[in-house]
């Protein structure tokens, strides 16, 4: 065990931190080629996420630079959104955008290709207002020079600001292979009306893209690469690799990793237990000692069933609470008394009981943006009567159906009789067929079942 205390690597972004971190390096200057300093702050921007703020100054010539890169792992799937503009209120949507977001608008054949923009936090309007300044650069010596391009330039800057009207609908595609990018949800916590999300797995080509290389796959350069580990797994050369296979009921196995929050080294617990008529599961825990972050994570100790199933669920009582609950990742819920829609990683994997599941919806909208930042009052008054609604189910005062989705099939509800075989009028079990959609997000359709030695 380390006996120096351990830090937070990435701190929160306050002027009340009397001694930011902050690391400078000599480095070269693009502009007159002398040496200038480089100044890297690693911090966490509140309701977003890590990064890494970087600023450059030269005392020779006065250049200066600053920019900012995400300081987390690479999400483990890709991102697309698709977001129908009907309103003014959509211009005022917040994007949040990586490097490695493409922005496409079908109506009026306009893109902005992936890497070809720093990332930033803007609006749907924004977008367009950058677009249309980058446009405009230089036109007045482009219309002396290359009057032809210069009027098509022209003729499609008016198209561009024509879609700020909003006089017809029209669409807004963003996708980014790294899964950092973000469209706000004014109507949350309902189920955004004109905004539609979807996950994807990268090709090897877009993780080579990203930097990620599996352990049998060479670099494209000399360098050393580093392949970003999933969430919740092991990687070979630590101290659990393999565990899986030792695992045994009754035996906590402990290993090294990096806390989710802060990145700082922190221990993490995994178990191995069964639920009764269902299946092995391994329980994970990880807590940090820096920042005092601890998550707990549930992952199925099987593959993927060959049906999905469907829960519907009746919270009446306080006997319902009690009820035990197994939510994976690829489980969705919703509650149609309230208007609440949730895909499967707003609350990740968790073994808990209804109760649990609804107490950890209350403290997710509690830490909501909406709730502690400047945002609107309609947003925040919204934010709270529903917060209050969930408070009235933990009373009791209203009753609920909890829905939970999981194309997987790997979520399991306890059914309170003590026979499994007899019916309880609870709870509503549906298995279903999957559709080529959900197998596509599942990795199914890709999956090569027979002939996998083969080399394609």
């Amino acid at each position: 065990m380390c006996s120096t205390e351990q830090k937070p690597l990435f701190r929160d972004l306050t002027g009340e931190d009397p001694e930011p971190e902050v690391t400078e390096i000599e480095s070269l200057c693009v502009n007159c080629y002398t040496n200038g300093t480089t100044r890297l702050l690693l911090t966490r921007i509140p309701h977003y996420k890590n990064v890494v703020i970087m600023s450059f100054s030269c005392p020779s010539c006065g250049y200066q630079n600053n920019e900012i890169q995400p300081g987390g792992a690479t999400a483990e799937l890709g991102i697309r959104w698709k977001l129908c503009v009907e309103s003014s209120e959509d211009l005022n949507r917040q994007v949040v955008k990586s490097d490695y977001t493409s922005v496409k608008i079908p109506e009026v054949d306009f893109e902005i290709p992936a890497q070809s923009q720093k990332g930033e936090v803007t609006t749907v309007e924004g977008i367009l207002t950058r677009a249309v300044s980058g446009l405009k650069q230089d036109q007045e010596k482009r219309r002396a020079e290359h009057p032809d391009a210069a009027a098509q330039i022209d003729a499609f800057v008016e198209r561009l600001e024509a879609l700020r009207s909003v006089a017809t609908p029209w669409t807004l595609l963003l996708e980014d292979i790294s899964g950092n990018c973000f469209i706000e949800n004014p109507e949350a916590p309902k189920k955004d009306p004109r905004a539609e999300r979807t996950d994807f797995k990268r090709s090897k080509d877009q993780n080579h893209v990203l930097g990620i290389y599996t352990h049998e796959e060479p670099c494209d350069d000399d360098s050393d690469s580093v392949s970003d580990s999933l969430p919740g797994t092991l990687t070979p050369g630590d101290p659990g690799e393999g565990s899986y296979d030792r695992l045994v009921k009754d035996e906590v196995l402990q290993f090294r990793t990096n806390c989710p929050d802060c990145n700082a080294p922190a221990d993490t617990n995994m178990k191995l237990t069964t639920i009764p008529h269902f299946k092995d599961v391994v329980i994970m825990a990880t807590v940090c000692d820096a920042c005092g972050h601890r998550t707990n994570e549930v992952k199925s100790g099987g593959g993927i069933e060959d049906k999905g199933v469907r829960f519907e669920v009746r919270v009446a009582s306080r006997d319902d609470f009690s009820r035990d609950i197994l939510k994976s990742e690829t489980c969705s819920m919703s509650i149609p008394e309230l208007d609440l829609e949730v895909g499967g990683k707003a609350l990740g994997g968790r073994f808990t009981t209804a109760e649990g599941l609804i107490r950890a919806s209350v403290e997710q909208l509690k830490c909501a943006p909406a709730l502690t930042g400047d945002a609107p009052g309609l947003a925040k008054e919204r934010l709270e009567q529903f917060t209050e609604k969930l408070e009235e189910v933990l009373e009791s005062k209203r009753a609920i159906t909890i829905i939970l989705d999981d194309p997987a099939g790997n979520s399991y509800v306890q059914n309170l009789n003590d026979d499994p075989d007899q019916y309880d009028d609870a709870l509503k079990v549906t298995r279903y067929e999957r559709t080529y959609e959900q197998n596509d997000e599942l990795g199914l359709n890709d999956m090569k079942t027979e002939g996998y030695e083969e080399e394609s």
